[in-house]
């Protein structure tokens, strides 16, 4: 969804020099998609074409084989093997947003998430923060309220969403684990206002902030069904067309705006 690519997107300047603070500049010319993005438009392509997520995670990764992967999944993408290497990162929550919004219930959005990340993330943290990532896309899309989607998913997937981000700000270090950055994406939704005020949150914390934002962007783009016009403008123009191609296609075929 464009609200994850927007996150990472922003969020892309501050993953190696994080800032503890709400107040900075949403767009450096420093900015760049990353790996997030690409996955995020892999699960896209995925959906659209009926395609295992797994051929569509290498066939993206080796078009753009320079957008800041991580060392197993270059390792797993460049070769001919098609075994999960059993990680529990939140590359798979970074990706899955799309899978949220494309079903029409609950039940299936699970289904699929959990298909999307064993591919490679076949470890039960890796699997349960991208499965409470699609879910909370897809409880937000459906009009469901902050409060009951908080509730569900720490009565489902067991995270604990009751700490505030003011309280963990100052000590809260990069994580690139599941357990360790989906909570944090989904209380930077809760505590925020808006869509922006979503990215500033997520980003605010430090840690590996793209990622966190475009997580959180994620959900926030659901809840809120509209983005700033001007955020939206800076990143597609700066995403290759063929990116802008399979959004539209998307989102026309979801229904969205």
């Amino acid at each position: 969804m464009i609200g994850a690519i927007c996150g990472d997107y922003i969020g892309s300047v501050y993953e190696f020099n994080n800032i503890k603070s709400k107040q900075f500049d949403l767009f450096s010319p420093k900015c760049r998609y990353t790996d997030d993005t690409v996955m995020t438009i892999a699960t896209m392509y995925s959906l659209l074409h009926r395609l295992d997520f797994g051929w569509s995670y290498k066939k993206f990764y080796r078009l753009y084989p320079k957008a800041g992967y991580g060392t197993s999944f270059i390792k797993w993408a460049s070769s001919d093997s098609s075994l999960p290497y059993n990680s529990w990162g939140n590359g798979s929550a970074m990706r899955v947003s799309p899978v949220g919004c494309y079903f029409t219930s609950v039940d299936r959005v699970i289904k699929h998430a959990r298909e999307s990340a064993i591919v490679t993330h076949n470890h039960a943290e890796g699997v349960k923060g991208a499965v409470a990532t699609a879910v909370c896309v897809h409880l937000a899309i459906t009009g469901t309220s902050k409060k009951n989607i908080k509730q569900y998913i720490e009565s489902t997937f067991r995270y604990d969403l009751s700490f505030a981000l003011d309280d963990i700000r100052d000590d809260y270090t990069f994580d690139v684990s599941c357990r360790g950055s989906v909570p944090q994406a989904i209380v930077s939704f809760l505590e925020a206002k808006d869509y922006e005020d979503t990215i500033r949150n997520a980003i605010s914390i430090g840690g590996d902030s793209d990622t966190i934002a475009a997580i959180a962007g994620g959900i926030a783009e659901a809840y809120y069904k509209s983005i700033p016009p001007l955020i939206t403008a800076m990143v597609l123009n700066d995403l290759p067309a063929e990116f802008r191609d399979i959004i539209t296609k998307f989102y026309a075929m979801c229904g969205l705006k």
